[in-house]
């Protein structure tokens, strides 16, 4: 369900439920692209169906979905118009276009051609833990997470937000597990990492399906080299990669999490896939956090989100029992 995480922290004093927060989203639908209209972004239901609620709570957590959709209109399709216009003008003024009346015609083409172009869609995906004041937003990169949450702010009145940081680097933090081979409990180091040096050249070292306990890594981290980004297992469920930005990417459910679950039918699938999700990242994230430091600055609710856990599935083991 989730391919990348960004970690933010909820300030204190946004009291709202899922319901409140479906209706606010409401006010700004997903709407396709009108014919000359070059993006469009709206919420979506996160299920997929019309209709849907706009907030759907698995387990006490909410998920949110952003939709977008943008027309495809490559600048040499756009320049080869702008060309042909300004030709026609050449041939019926004898002048050609000075560089304002030039900025009109690539208008002037732009609006030609958009009811034209291809349209490509995509969405993202938001993760809220409400009793723990943590939010997640499935984005690679830092400049799609923040239209993500610009977007969320303007439309959930008192929502603020900031980047959930560790009170240690995590590319100094990586980089000792790396030197020492030490990891915090229910982490194992696996076979994919990015080196960077800090000099003018800025080498970059990457390795693949490789070992990383060599001499040659460690050589690289004693020269000033620090990790970028370094491939990681919790407790053979789940794998990511995290960057030195407190991102992680290339989230894989392994195996081993799936164990005693049962195929969920067509119908069951978005719960179920929500219900893994959430379950095993509610666990493992408090732990990598733990690992990097703590939080920085002021009291975490990430123990009480680990706390919440293990009194969610002792609960249940009691219900089992009973």
């Amino acid at each position: 369900m989730f391919k990348n995480l960004i970690i933010y922290r909820i300030a204190e004093g946004w009291n709202t439920d899922a319901a409140q927060i479906a209706e606010q989203l409401g006010k700004t639908p997903f709407e396709p692209c009108m014919p000359t209209q070059s993006l469009s972004v709206g919420w979506a239901p996160p299920r997929g169906f019309e209709h849907a609620p706009f907030v759907e709570s698995i387990d006490g957590h909410w998920l949110i979905k952003l939709q977008r959709e943008q027309r495809l209109l490559p600048t040499s399709v756009v320049n080869e118009r702008v060309e042909e216009l300004a030709e026609e003008i050449e041939e019926q003024t004898g002048r050609k276009p000075g560089k304002k009346a030039l900025k009109e015609l690539k208008e002037q083409a732009t609006h030609e051609l958009l009811p034209r172009a291809f349209t490509k869609g995509s969405t993202t995906q938001i993760w809220v833990a409400p009793k723990q004041r943590l939010l997640f937003v499935d984005a690679g990169s830092s400049g799609r997470a923040d239209e993500v949450i610009t977007l969320l702010i303007q439309a959930c009145a008192g929502l603020s937000l900031q980047l959930l940081q560790t009170a240690e680097s995590p590319a100094a933090v990586m980089a000792a597990w790396l030197m020492d081979g030490v990891t915090p409990e229910g982490f194992q180091i696996d076979r994919e990492c990015e080196l960077k040096g800090s000099d003018e050249m800025k080498p970059v070292v990457r390795y693949g399906r490789h070992s990383l306990d060599t001499d040659e890594i460690r050589a690289h981290l004693t020269a000033g080299k620090m990790p970028t980004r370094l491939a990681l297992s919790w407790n053979e469920r789940v794998s990511f990669e995290l960057t030195d930005g407190l991102v992680l990417k290339k989230i894989k459910f392994l195996d081993l999490a799936f164990e005693g679950r049962d195929k969920p039918s067509k119908d069951e699938a978005f719960d179920s896939d929500a219900a893994l999700a959430t379950g095993e990242l509610s666990k493992m994230i408090p732990a990598l956090i733990e690992g990097l430091g703590g939080e920085h600055a002021g009291h975490s609710a990430l123990q009480d989100l680990g706390a919440a856990v293990v009194e969610r599935d002792s609960g249940q083991q009691l219900q089992e029992g009973a």
